[in-house]
């Protein structure tokens, strides 16, 4: 405890000169979903320690050898028919800890490409990578630290990027008592090469901090994320209104009650809280609130399901797979598939 509560005080002390605010960065593909499990449980989880190696990605002292010579993949239907997805495979070396390697990508789809006149001349194609190495050990019962490496690429057709950002976890679990805790540092690096000579893009820096509790006679696990921390203030002042508002109704004239209600709405917007229904060794059920993804794309004349995630996991035979569902807008549902398995299954 005394480790993670001085690596705790460093990381906030060292890094708190970064900030984001969502869209104002380069390569924002990567804080999207790597697994389906993730997409149900609000987009994310990072303080669950079991054999799962998409959490991994997102936590990469979340490697263990429990996870080794397993393959893992996951495709989403995203939004305007972009194709988005992840594959990773883990090998563990008793001596020295997990490593892992995979890609994340985004695909846009095909594009027509006219001339000034409006001739069709050809198409073309747009997508974004990132290709990561990942490591992970355990450095004594309870703690565990790792690290991811990314290279990462972006096409848009002319226009092309290149850059190189790291992970750094660190996880505290308790098998006694059923607790997790875990910190994430993500995203820290910069561009190598940019889409044009106006200079580097800041990259989608984030500071991450995640709690779970499974309970001992109830069989559901509890988790709740702290995202974005590098910065307090995630609202947004909408130019369609007359004066700022918030989720719970808070304006800007600056008294008590809406100091108080401005308060709240910003320490939710920090918030995701998941469940997991953990019904046996082979079937779970997720459930997940992220306030806000809710906050920033609600329609106020029609709530809907936006922010409220679910899915479900299941073991067939050697593959795990899972579904999740997560709602960013009225039109209709984002879809997400996964499915691992342990290569040595095969091999008798």
């Amino acid at each position: 405890m005394t480790k993670i509560s001085s690596l705790i005080i460093l990381l906030f002390t060292s890094l708190s000169v970064y900030s984001q605010i969502g869209g104002d960065n380069t390569y924002e593909f990567l804080n999207l979903n790597s697994s389906a499990r993730v997409a149900a449980l609000g987009g994310n989880q990072i303080a669950v320690k079991d054999n799962d190696p998409f959490l991994a990605y997102g936590n990469p002292s979340l490697l263990n050898k429990k996870m080794d010579n397993k393959l893992a993949l996951t495709y989403t239907n995203y939004v305007a028919d972009i194709g988005m997805g992840f594959a990773s495979y883990t090998k563990d070396y008793k001596e020295i800890g997990t490593f892992s390697a995979g890609i994340q990508y985004i695909d846009y789809g095909r594009f027509t490409e006219t001339d000034n006149a409006g001739n069709i001349i050809g198409d073309f194609g747009a997508g974004e990578y990132a290709f990561v190495i990942a490591y992970g050990r355990q450095l004594d019962t309870n703690f565990s630290v790792g690290a991811n490496l990314k290279t990462i690429y972006s096409s848009f057709y002319d226009y092309n990027s290149m850059g190189l950002a790291t992970d750094l976890g660190a996880t505290y679990h308790s098998l006694d008592r059923n607790f997790t805790m875990a910190l994430v540092v993500k995203n820290v690096g910069t561009q190598i090469t940019n889409y044009s000579e106006s200079g580097n893009e800041s990259l989608p820096f984030e500071i991450q901090y995640g709690l779970t509790k499974r309970f001992k006679n109830v069989p559901v696990r509890l988790g709740v994320i702290f995202h974005q921390l590098q910065q307090w203030d995630l609202s947004y002042e909408n130019p369609n209104d007359e004066e700022e508002t918030s989720l719970l109704g808070a304006s800007s004239d600056g008294n008590d009650k809406d100091n108080e209600n401005e308060f709240l709405d910003n320490l939710g917007r920090h918030i995701i809280i998941n469940t997991e229904f953990l019904v046996s060794e082979n079937f779970n059920i997720r459930f997940g609130y992220n306030y806000l993804r809710r906050a920033e794309l609600k329609i106020d004349e029609k709530l809907g399901s936006i922010g409220i995630s679910w899915g479900f996991g299941i073991r067939v035979n050697k593959f795990h797979l899972s579904y999740g569902r997560s709602a960013y807008h009225q039109s209709g549902p984002t879809n997400t598939f996964s499915v691992s398995t342990k290569l040595s299954d095969f091999i008798n």
